[in-house]
């Protein structure tokens, strides 16, 4: 198995941060397999979604809907409402598996690997990617 991990700078807001490109520059030289994208983090998750015609923010504005940043969890470190961020991981997941057919993710045309911090206390993410041959 060919493994990596890499640095994303998320900054201080809430972000939908597409990773194809990163994810494209690890599968160099890969033929068939299974891309498997890990964020060993409790309070990010993993999205494949639409980047770019308005999906990306509607997906923030979805989870502030429905993981208020407010005073209702139980949770209580950090920013105010910090605890909606680690029951994030429940919904949106911390890891996707994609199929690699001749190095190249096998994506619909408008999907992208995105990954989804809405933990505005923590300004940098790790991402494992780990790549299995088929």
């Amino acid at each position: 198995m060919k493994s990596e991990e890499i640095e994303i700078r998320t900054g201080s807001s809430e972000v939908v941060r597409d990773l194809s490109a990163e994810c494209e520059r690890f599968l160099t030289g890969s033929e068939d397999g299974l891309l498997h994208v890990w964020v060993p983090h409790a309070t990010a998750g993993l999205a494949i979604i639409e980047t770019g015609a308005g999906s990306d923010e509607d997906l923030l504005n979805a989870l502030r809907d429905l993981l208020p940043a407010d005073n209702r969890w139980r949770h209580r470190h950090g920013s105010p409402g910090h605890g909606r961020d680690h029951v994030l991981p429940a919904v949106v997941p911390p890891y996707a598996s994609i199929p690699v057919l001749g190095g190249r993710m096998a994506l619909g045309t408008w999907q992208s690997v995105c990954l989804v911090d809405t933990n505005t206390d923590n300004t940098g993410r790790r991402v494992r990617l780990s790549f299995l041959p088929g």
